[in-house]
């Protein structure tokens, strides 16, 4: 097999080199190469690593790892769907990973899944080879569209309850899912009651991105707001995820959790919330300064 630009090999081992902004590499020892194909959107690879077990990898970028690939996905499934009273309807934008659909539909309110995943190719490779994320889900009540998600979500006509935006980074396929057109036709795929949340990126390597996805979703919310995790494969390592409810959301103090999980708890769910100083003022000048200032 001819290597791509980003596997080498270096002194008889195989090595995955993940480049953050011409600035930072990040190597990755490999055991072997488990799927590799070019679809029509992007280059897909599934590794067998030393350190962080199978991964997702496209375009030379880690996407999630069976090591800790169940933070974020725990993560942007079940807070959205611990605030909402009854989460019948779920859309998921991305995620081909199935790690999202897989926690969205340990709610046993959910009745309807749809995952809009750009890329078929994805999800056929994680869900043969990738189980420890996907599950090798096979739930009757998730319905798989292979669609961009930028078109499905505009023409609606059956609102949600909850939209999971599990995009990648904002290049590619992936930069519409960061615009602002893009958050308003969600807005209106919910329910009135409805709320929405999406990954927005590392607040040390990306604030940027941060904070204008925040910006643009709290125009258009009643109540929006930021909490954290740390997902170790992901520049950075913390990681944020934007929420934005409908209506105004009860405080987090007061959320219950009782779902097999092993990240989340009532304590993280209370506690994502709490933001590092750093990141609180940043959110606050953000706030007095007009986004196109």
């Amino acid at each position: 097999m001819r290597l791509p630009k980003y596997l080498h090999a270096q002194g008889g081992d195989l090595w995955l080199t993940e480049q953050e902004r011409d600035n930072v590499n990040i190597q990755y020892r490999i055991k072997s190469v488990l799927f590799e194909a070019q679809s029509p959107f992007q280059h897909i690879l599934v590794l067998d690593s030393y350190q962080f077990g199978r991964m997702l990898v496209l375009d030379g970028v880690v996407q999630t790892t069976a090591i800790d690939g169940y933070i974020y996905n725990e993560m942007i499934a079940h807070v959205p769907l611990s605030f909402h009273p009854n989460p019948e309807r779920v859309l998921i934008i991305g995620g081909g990973d199935c790690g999202a659909a897989r926690e969205v539909c340990k709610h046993r309110a959910v009745r309807e899944v749809d995952l809009v995943e750009i890329d078929e190719l994805v999800v056929r490779a994680c869900l043969e080879h990738l189980p420890e994320v996907s599950g090798r889900l096979n739930d009757p009540r998730v319905r798989f569209v292979f669609a961009d998600g930028v078109e499905f979500i505009r023409s609606v006509d059956r609102p949600y309850d909850v939209v999971v935006v599990d995009s990648s980074d904002p290049v590619g396929p992936a930069a519409q899912l960061f615009e602002e057109e893009f958050y308003r036709n969600v807005f209106r795929a919910l329910k009135p009651d409805g709320l929405m949340v999406c990954q927005s990126q590392s607040p040390i390597f990306h604030a940027e991105v941060m904070l204008r996805t925040y910006e643009r979703i709290g125009r258009l919310f009643a109540d929006t707001r930021l909490y954290t995790a740390v997902v170790p494969t992901y520049p950075g390592g913390l990681w944020s995820f934007t929420l934005g409810s409908k209506k105004p959301l009860p405080p987090a103090e007061t959320l219950r959790f009782r779902l097999p999980a092993r990240y989340v708890n009532e304590d993280i769910l209370r506690s994502c919330f709490r933001l590092p100083e750093f990141v609180r003022n940043m959110l606050e000048m953000k706030e007095k300064v007009p986004e196109n200032a």
